[in-house]
């Protein structure tokens, strides 16, 4: 039986297991309980509208309601509810989706590994690259560098690789010296006065050589990115970094690492955010829109050094000791190949080159000004608006005064829901379908949702510069 919402059970709940709250608020008064969803919509258990302006977690890319995917699974489950991919065992949906997934790679891909989240595909990730090193005679090579503030998973692995201090503190994370971190590629807060982001982007490639110098390059394996930076605050790269990165990877032999959970099936303008960015990946680690989160499915798509690689290991051992009996389980794989058609259908590609630019001049017409905005970044259908105390300076108000768990609230007061991250920053990742017109609504939503709390904070003293 389910308790009621506002009893102390649930209270409780909210209080210790929801992630990224302020849980003193909800402990008070109870999480905020969506009972169903439709289009880019959801609504509460009270009958209220919400425009979903994150796609649930940056996921939910065609909305809340699509029939086609609900009979997919519906007719696998009918056909073979479960099977599983050991001991040279397969079925139809994984095979074809890894065949369109392979096709609709951004650079030569060989194989595909299945996993139900992108934690695990990036936990995953980190086992083939020591194991594949291990099996080309370089046991030494282990080091995996990523970037601070970067998010990759919150497993014991994929959780020392995310550069996040929430996602350390109390976990004894990172695990190990192996997980290294460089520098948060973000010229808002990084870039010396007055340097160019060419010119930042070349300080942090020296700073990325250094490191692998000082570590040892017979000792470093691979560099972890996304392309752009999600949950640390919506992080566009700067002008030609992955180039100069990518430059630095190849001169000492460490592999590129991909993780294309938030970014791929469209979200920056391109299918991958790779091809947005330019990088040629050893491996790619995608999820979420993978299956519109309809459900848990992730990928780990490989290129044919890596597989080798493993194969010769195998062969060595006499098995690829690894794998998850829901790898690749026929029900999310059939709905994930159903979501592939839909995209195919729908160009989602050429959609978001129509709205995404939307997005962006919407975002920045009404909040670039804004005396709370000190920046407004994004690409393609994701983006964020930072919340800071003095624009001039680019300096953050107080942890403490909770700016951005404020702005949540009065979004979700507004009839929108909102992702607020790091540096009081707001993030905007809307299902993938979204139109022009409900763009424009999402951002007046938010825009009155910022000026109630402009207000808010002037009532309370609360300098603004």
């Amino acid at each position: 039986m389910t308790p009621p919402r506002n009893s102390n059970a649930v209270r409780d709940i909210a209080h210790v297991l929801h992630p990224y709250t302020d849980h003193r608020a909800h402990a008070k008064n109870g999480p905020l309980v969506i009972a169903r969803g439709e289009g880019v919509r959801v609504y509460d258990d009270q009958g209220k509208e919400y425009i979903e302006a994150v796609a649930g977690l940056w996921c939910a890319s065609l909305g809340f309601d699509n029939k086609r995917l609900v009979e997919a699974a519906h007719a696998q489950m009918l056909k073979l509810p479960f099977y599983h991919s050991f001991t040279a065992k397969s079925h139809e949906p994984l095979i074809d989706l890894s065949e369109m997934l392979i096709e609709r790679s951004p650079c030569p891909m060989s194989k595909v590994f299945y996993a139900n989240s992108g934690s695990e595909a990036n936990d995953t990730a980190i086992k083939m690259i020591w194991y594949a090193n291990n099996a080309m005679g370089r046991p030494e090579k282990k080091k995996i560098i990523s970037r601070l503030k970067a998010y990759h998973g919150i497993t014991i692995a994929s959780g020392s690789l995310t550069g996040l201090p929430a996602n350390h503190k109390m976990f004894d994370l990172p695990v190990s010296d192996r997980f290294i971190h460089v520098s948060t590629p973000h010229h808002y807060h990084g870039a010396k006065p007055g340097e160019s982001e060419e010119d930042y982007a070349t300080r942090l490639a020296e700073e990325l050589e250094q490191t692998i110098l000082r570590e040892g390059p017979d000792t470093v394996a691979a560099f972890f990115a996304e392309p752009v930076m999600g949950a640390g605050g919506v992080m566009i790269p700067p002008a030609t970094y992955f180039d100069k990165v990518q430059a630095v990877l190849r001169k000492y032999d460490v592999m590129f690492v991909a993780d294309e959970v938030i970014c791929g099936f469209g979200r920056t303008g391109n299918y991958w955010g790779c091809q947005t960015y330019s990088i040629t990946p050893d491996i790619i680690t995608c999820a979420k829109a993978l299956s519109a989160s309809f459900l848990p499915i992730s990928a780990i798509i490989i290129n044919d050094r890596v597989f080798q690689a493993l194969a010769d290991g195998s062969q060595t051992i006499g098995t690829w000791g690894h794998g998850f009996t829901y790898s690749g389980h026929p029900v999310p794989a059939a709905v994930a190949v159903e979501t592939l058609k839909i995209y195919d259908e729908m160009d989602i590609v050429g959609h978001i080159r129509r709205t995404g630019p939307h997005l962006q001049k919407r975002l920045r017409e009404r909040f670039a000004d804004h005396p709370l905005v000190g920046e407004v970044r994004g690409i393609g259908l994701v983006g964020a608006i930072e919340l800071v105390a003095d624009k001039a300076a680019h300096k953050n108000f107080d942890p403490s005064l909770k700016i951005g768990p404020r702005m949540i609230k009065a979004g979700e007061a507004e009839g929108v829901i909102l992702r607020g991250l790091a540096n009081d920053t707001v993030a905007f990742s809307p299902p993938l379908i979204m139109t022009e017109a409900e763009i424009d609504e999402m951002v007046e939503r938010t825009g009155r949702a910022l000026d109630a709390l402009t207000v808010q904070l002037r009532r309370e003293s609360i300098a603004l510069v």
